[in-house]
């Protein structure tokens, strides 16, 4: 009697074992779930199995032949993998040992037009391609991160059990929604990044003010923001802010933020917003304005030069106007804040429209109220508003964020007023003030510039009196004429 030995397959696959996607397969595994795992370099898969193979049941291959060959089908296989040529070089890899109806996901911070373009091609050759944006971080790919899965929703039904289990969970309610066709998760994570930008850079300057305008010293500002903490600005980064701005350096006994270097670096995903943001004329103005402050940041050598060149205001605060300074950087944080997401909002419907995907913004609001890096408490609020009013063309229309802007702006323009006048730069509080102040205008001095672009250029113009277009000879005898 010939006895027949029964191989275990695995459910789920992981190609790329750096810390995130190591993270997402202990997680999986953490489920119950069987985990297949590979990397190009195997002692990266023995150091992994060596510390946590024991954690459940993982699958490990050393060549991408066995990897493929170690899970059930139809596949599932999450690609790690840095993004740009190092996917497709993934993809080149499996595409040779894969059947039709695999799905193969990319779990990295690809461009979303790189993913259309992979989407097409596989779901051309009978495979299935989702592009699935994974926030949170490395403690969230472990605990449960926020899940953006873009593809065919056939696809999606096939991974559903498995994403909503990893995910993180918010009143029961999974972090993981359907987002839409083709590129459109990795869009929503790239419109995530790009508000992540925005906030981060909106809490350095309310670093800086305080820093600078008050003395306030680092110990000092934590106290002030883990009180925020307790309020409407509840959030992960708030939270965070606190926990590093009380951190002491080891090495100097000094507060650890005072001896790091001021040059902050980015992977790339705020600026593909803004680029974006402007090829489908959407003014995501904060969130720009967070990309520009990154690069001026990295001039780091320029501006030791310009600092014992270039003059500044002869004052700081005088003393009577510092009082409610503290509760008015509060309230201009806010509201910023407010308008930066309703920007990012905003974007994800005109690139629904742009690139025919059926985004819903309440359940993206809900999706990122937990797992993600930009979580906060008045997420809630964002979804209550769209859920009430799905063609919400601004959260800032929103009665919540309506009054609350409005209730905040005396202190907003306090703050932005007091920063020109002692010479601290807060771009994203500036752009953000003037955003609001031109969107909440009946009449802008548009009609300026059209004039001028009709005067030099005869790009014409429309009048408010009547239907049509219109050029004036500005240069010959000053007549006007139907375009």
């Amino acid at each position: 009697m010939i006895t027949l030995a029964i191989v275990t397959r695995a459910s789920f696959g992981v190609f790329g074992l750096a810390v995130m996607g190591q993270n997402v397969a202990r997680n999986v595994a953490s489920r119950g779930l069987s985990v297949a795992v590979y990397n190009r370099t195997p002692s990266r898969t023995e150091r992994m199995m060596s510390e946590h193979g024991g954690e459940g049941d993982f699958v490990p291959s050393f060549d991408i032949a066995s990897f493929a060959a170690s899970m059930e089908r139809p596949r599932t296989i999450l690609v790690m993998v840095k993004a740009g040529s190092p996917v497709d070089d993934a993809i080149g890899e499996l595409r040779p040992h894969l059947s039709p109806d695999d799905i193969v996901i990319d779990g990295g911070n690809s461009h979303f037009k790189d993913t259309r373009r992979r989407s097409a091609e596989l779901e051309g050759a009978g495979l299935r391609f989702m592009g699935t944006g994974i926030s949170g971080g490395e403690e969230g790919a472990l605990l449960g991160p926020s899940l953006m899965p873009g593809g065919t929703l056939e696809a999606y039904r096939q991974v559903e059990p498995i994403f909503t289990r990893i995910a993180a969970q918010v009143d029961g309610v999974p972090c993981c929604a359907y987002i839409g066709t083709d590129g459109a998760g990795h869009y929503v994570k790239m419109v995530h990044n790009g508000i992540e930008y925005a906030d981060i850079q909106l809490i350095a300057e309310a670093y800086d003010f305080l820093r600078h305008a008050l003395g306030l010293e680092p110990p000092e500002q934590a106290a002030a923001f883990r009180d925020w903490n307790q309020g409407d600005l509840d959030s992960y980064l708030i939270q965070i802010t606190a926990e590093v701005l009380a951190k002491v350096d080891a090495a100097t006994g000094k507060p650890l933020v005072d001896v790091i270097v001021d040059e902050a670096e980015q992977k790339g995903t705020g600026k593909w917003t803004s680029q974006d943001a402007l090829d489908l004329g959407t003014p995501v103005t904060a969130i720009t304005e967070a990309v520009f402050a990154r690069a001026l940041s990295a001039q780091r050598a320029r501006r030791l030069v310009a600092s014992r060149v270039l003059a500044g205001p002869s004052h700081g605060v005088r003393d009577s106007d510092a009082e409610g300074l503290v509760e008015a950087v509060r309230q201009a944080l806010y509201a910023s804040k407010v308008v930066a997401y309703a920007q990012g909002f905003e974007q994800m419907a005109a690139a629904a429209d742009e690139y025919g995907w059926n985004l819903n913004l309440g359940a993206i609001a809900t999706i990122w109220r937990g797992g993600c890096i930009i979580r906060a408490r008045f997420l809630n609020r964002i979804k209550e508003a769209f859920v009430e009013h799905p063609d919400l063309p601004s959260l800032l229309l929103a009665p919540y964020f309506r009054d609350a802007v409005a209730n905040a702006q005396d202190a907003w323009r306090r703050v932005v007023r007091t920063a020109v006048e002692i010479g601290v730069p807060t771009p994203a509080f500036s752009s953000a003030l003037a955003y609001y102040d031109g969107y909440r205008r009946e009449r802008t001095p548009a009609n300026l510039v059209q004039g001028l672009r009709d005067y030099f250029g005869a790009h014409t113009y429309r009048r408010l009196d009547r239907e049509g277009s219109f050029h004036t000879r500005w240069a010959q005898d000053g007549s006007e004429v139907e375009a």
